[in-house]
């Protein structure tokens, strides 16, 4: 695969993409809330589900976070983690508690010398901090999802029914006092940054879209992102020393009244309107950079993660998926040229480009050259060749034999409840 094929296909799809020669770029500092990031590349968050009894990281978890660290990324998002044992997706996920905050320090303080020995720099680290809500599955087959609001869309395909009933505003109010317990624990095991995950259909991202609950979380727009921002305001006063922040769905792509940042005619369309003033009003409240994301993996994977090859039980769809590419590469360039000024700089975070494989370099560097983002993460990227931000920093490129080949492995793995990683280029532990 060939810039020049990839130009080709560009043009005769009729969209663009951001391409620079220069990749130097790459490999400059950012600065923010007190904090050097050594470079651009940020390794997302993705979620190996290996963990042990009490949601602590095992041996697996510390060879994951390893394997980044050496790879040479500047900021490492660490992976979704449970507020409290029943917000889990796979009973393997993790999970901080005061069982666990121990290995979890232990875990950070390895990822962060692995780092140092092997690039001499200081990594920056996030914990995402999650609910799992109608996707929770805190035991082994067994399904225990919490909802907001009974969608029109979502119930049918999960198989929901309509008097399932929803979390209520009570225990949304406790949840806010888990998540701030979380976050102090995250803090004592000496993350730089909490993140209060807003994003892919889990609870949080539900409540930004919630039209149609009623309450102190729901309808309005003040309502629904009430949970969000008060979350993040009481972390920031109740847990010193720490950053806060949000890895945030912009665009669920989900028919209207049922999802956040979607066009009220056309849900194949967004509307960045109520997303643009949510950013705005964290910016405010201090949040010193955003993770953008878009879509629903276990609704419209091709959103967030363009495929060659769908996963296990994944309708397929009509989109080539460099359509999918652009989308995302653009949705995150709207969001990020919002908050480019001097009075409300906002560094964003974009993704979403595994699918072009050893293509990736310009493009992350026509990305940050053209202030489409600030960093540039890879997920699944990670997963399959944790070295590729060394190899185009020192080497000017990706190795074709080990980038990600947007199987969808990974996926099926985590759908399996399985340990998660690349079948394709780490055969020797998936």
């Amino acid at each position: 695969m060939t810039y020049s094929g990839l130009q080709k296909d560009l043009q005769q799809l009729d969209v663009t993409l951001p391409m620079s020669d220069d990749l130097s770029v790459l490999a400059k500092r950012l600065t923010f809330a007190g904090l050097s990031v050594p470079n651009r590349f940020v390794v997302q968050p993705m979620e190996g589900f290996d963990s042990g009894t009490d949601g602590e990281p095992l041996e697996l978890g510390f060879r994951r976070y390893e394997r980044f660290a050496a790879g040479g990324a500047g900021l490492i998002w660490f992976e979704a983690t449970a507020v409290r044992w029943d917000a889990r997706s796979n009973e393997q996920q993790f999970w901080i508690n005061e069982k666990s905050v121990g290995k979890f320090a232990e875990l950070l303080e390895h990822t962060r010398s692995t780092a140092h020995k092997e690039d001499g720099h200081d990594i920056v680290t996030v914990l995402q901090l999650t609910h799992s809500g109608r996707y929770s599955k805190p035991q082994r087959g067994k399904r225990k999802p919490v909802i907001a609001q009974h969608s029109g869309v979502l119930d049918a395909a999960h198989g929901i029914a309509g008097d399932y009933p929803l979390i209520s505003d009570a225990e949304l109010d406790r949840l806010q006092d888990d998540y701030v317990s979380a976050a102090k624990l995250a803090a004592r095991a000496g993350f730089d940054g909490i993140d209060v995950k807003s994003c892919h259909g889990y609870l949080l991202n539900e409540l930004l879209g919630a039209h149609t609950r009623d309450g102190k979380y729901g309808g309005a727009f003040e309502n629904r992102t009430r949970f969000l921002r008060e979350t993040i305001q009481r972390i920031a006063e109740e847990v010193p020393g720490v950053f806060v922040t949000s890895r945030l769905s912009v665009y669920d792509a989900v028919k209207y009244p049922w999802g956040f940042g979607t066009d009220k005619e056309d849900y194949r369309k967004h509307d960045l309107t109520e997303p643009k003033q949510l950013a705005s009003l964290l910016q405010k409240a201090g949040v010193p950079l955003l993770n953008i994301t878009i879509g629903n993996p276990y609704f419209n994977p091709h959103y967030n993660r363009p495929y060659a090859k769908a996963a296990s039980g994944t309708a397929a769809y009509d989109e080539h998926p460099l359509r999918g590419v652009v989308r995302f590469v653009n949705i995150v360039r709207d969001m990020q040229q919002s908050f480019n000024g001097a009075e409300n700089t906002v560094p964003m975070i974009g993704a979403g480009t595994a699918w072009l494989r050893e293509r990736i370099p310009k493009v992350a560097a026509g990305i940050i050259a053209s202030g489409g983002a600030a960093l540039f993460g890879q997920g699944r990227s990670s997963f399959a060749y944790p070295n590729a931000p060394r190899d185009i920093l020192t080497r000017g490129g990706m190795d074709a034999k080990q980038v990600c080949v947007a199987c969808s492995g990974c996926t099926n793995f985590m759908r399996a409840e399985h340990p998660a990683g690349c079948c394709v280029r780490d055969r020797k532990f998936y």
